[in-house]
């Protein structure tokens, strides 16, 4: 077959499939040029999923007359500038978009019309047409500057590419994703979208810092997450981590409430997803996952974002300290929220409560479910656990003595069901689940005796030898002396193999060449052992959960206290190894609210 030259139109055809697969695609592009341009408002309104019409308005720099046809032709851009030897670097992007493809590529499938104004200057348009671009002419314009991007029937060049679209609703909801993750990015800028004529969001501008940025979040996000938002704000050799992260307790069934920004570019990377789930491993089960918005900022010569066609990945030259950087700093917010229960629990707690009028039925209910005080000295260690509900009320503190009620977990005062322990403090009451806390409780005491003492380790009868791919063993090996630390001994056998002499004593009988694949894997991924950690960290939560208070067994008012002040005293205590309120604390203002009180 002969080589030939493919027509321009094919190629820009080519390119948009590319760089717009779908009407959010196309936004994307669109709002990033409007937030390049220096934009402090950007309007966006679509119809039919945005299939039949896209509109992004802004009040950035404009263009003008003469630039309006370079803004449409392919490979042209303001984006990009030659260095003091004629080069340009393509290591050095300091924009969102820089290719010069965006409007052309969405020229080429749809109408497109492109209407600018520069500051002092008249307005002026010019219109592409399946990739038939016009010639600029005089337009009316509201403003004094900006422009606005007017898109129609995209994809009715290649009808081919229709077939491939979802329901109007979905593509509806891509947008409404997209146009939120560049919200979150820039909250300086505000942002309205429009669906089919109806207001979906309306984000006014909020102040530069932390506490603008937090606004915007919760205005995205929900007023919850920024009731249970922990600050991250940390700098590791020129690279900066800010943003915010929710309590454990605080987490959803699937990663889609993680929103992850470099240098204001929203991203979609699998080291900072994995840094995070990383951060969080202690505290979530594996079916959990945490919610937050992490902004990293470093010199853009340290990190690649031309490796995708979106621009929606990342490549860094330095990943291990950007994972490092990201784990330490998550870690260190977690510990200062470490007593922290997320407020949702108790707003759950809250919305159990139903007032209903009392009835005889209701009232027999009470006088026959084991409501009657019992005596403390009742309540012995060496009694088995019995099923049935119970209550208990302690006497207040001696006169002259601390009262614990003045402590952040109060004052025990009964215990439910032999499963929940009732506090009281000064403005409200706790419940605690007894179980929940003391396996945390337990947890965290074996990871220190870890930490100081090492992690103890069991000599294989047999020296197991595991067979993996040469790249992967060389990777190992790089990194025998960390894995020593964690327990593994292993070294070289020969090219493409690994001998494994000893494992972690806490794994017990292991599946050592399981153990060591899943090892490579992680290394391969994100230069880390997680999965040695990880799995020693199960094993501890494992045998912590079964060396904690058990629910159904009976507590002496001392020892409720006692483990309320090991909590108070606990790193992490807010929450159980899984992700679970240790416990629900409700203020008095919020129960005299079920009361009509307030």
């Amino acid at each position: 077959m002969p080589i030939r030259r493919l027509p321009s139109s094919t190629v820009n055809r080519i390119a948009a499939g590319e760089v717009v697969e779908r009407p959010a695609s196309a936004v994307k592009e669109l709002v990033e040029n409007a937030l390049d341009a220096g934009s402090t408002r950007i309007e966006v309104q679509i119809e039919q999923g945005g299939l039949a019409r896209i509109l992004v308005a802004d009040d950035g720099g404009g263009m003008s007359r003469d630039e309006l046809p370079l803004a449409i032709e392919r490979h042209a851009t303001s984006k990009l500038s030659p260095g003091e030897d004629g080069e340009w670097d393509l290591m050095h992007i300091t924009s969102l978009g820089f290719r010069g493809e965006a409007l052309p590529s969405i020229g080429s499938v749809a109408r497109l019309t492109l209407t600018s104004r520069t500051k002092g200057d008249d307005a002026w348009s010019v219109t592409v047409d399946a990739g038939s671009a016009g010639e600029p002419a005089p337009a009316a314009f509201a403003g004094e500057h900006g422009a606005r991007v007017e898109v129609r029937d995209l994809f009715y060049a290649t009808p081919a590419r229709l077939k491939f679209m979802k329901s109007e609703r979905a593509e509806a909801l891509a947008i409404t994703e997209e146009i939120k993750r560049q919200a979150m990015a820039r909250e300086t800028v505000g942002v309205a979208l429009d669906i089919d004529g109806r207001k979906v969001l309306r984000l006014p501008a909020e102040h530069p810092g932390p506490e603008g940025r937090l606004a915007r979040l919760s205005a995205v996000l929900g007023r919850e997450f920024q009731d249970n938002a922990l600050a991250i704000d940390a700098e590791r050799d020129g690279i900066g981590l800010s943003g915010f992260i929710g309590l454990p307790t605080f987490n959803r069934g699937n990663a889609a409430h993680q929103y992850l920004f470099v240098n204001g570019r929203p991203v979609r990377d699998r080291l900072l997803q994995g840094a995070l789930r990383g951060a969080y491993a202690d505290f979530l089960a594996r079916d959990r996952h945490p919610v937050a918005a992490l902004y990293l900022e470093l010199d853009p010569k340290m990190v690649d974002v031309n490796v995708h066609p979106a621009k929606a990945e990342v490549r860094f030259r330095d990943p291990a300290l950007v994972r490092g950087l990201i784990v330490g700093a998550l870690k260190h917010a977690l510990a200062s929220g470490a007593n922290r229960a997320s407020t949702t629990a108790a707003g759950a707690a809250l919305a159990g409560f139903q007032r209903e009028g009392p009835s005889a039925a209701g009232f027999s209910a009470w006088n026959a479910g084991g409501w009657t005080p019992r005596p403390a000295q009742a309540q012995s260690l060496d009694l088995p656990g019995v099923s049935e509900p119970s209550a208990r009320f302690e006497p207040a503190a001696p006169a002259g003595g601390f009262d614990p009620i003045d402590a952040p977990l109060g004052a025990a005062r009964a215990q439910l069901h032999e499963t929940y322990i009732v506090a009281q403090t000064r403005d409200g009451m706790i419940v605690v689940d007894q179980h929940a806390a003391h396996e945390r409780l337990v947890y965290e005491r074996m990871k220190t005796e870890m930490e100081n003492g090492g992690v103890a380790r069991q000599a294989l009868l047999m020296p197991e030898v595991v067979e993996l791919d040469p790249a992967e063993a060389e990777r190992v090996i790089a990194r025998a002396d960390d894995l020593a630390a964690f327990g593994l001994i292993l070294e070289p056998f020969g090219p493409g193999a690994v001998l494994v002499r000893e494992t972690p004593a806490l794994l017990g009988r292991t599946d050592a060449a399981g153990l060591v694949r899943d090892i490579a894997d992680d290394l391969a991924e994100n230069d880390a052992p997680l999965a040695l950690k990880e799995r020693i960290e199960a094993v501890c939560s494992t045998m912590a959960c079964h060396g904690s208070v058990r629910a159904g067994r009976r507590l002496t008012a001392d020892e409720m206290n006692a483990l309320l002040r090991q909590m108070e005293a606990t790193p992490h205590s807010g929450q159980c190894n899984h992700g679970r309120p240790t416990y629900v604390e409700l203020k008095l203002a919020d129960i005299e609210r079920l009361f009509g009180r307030r």
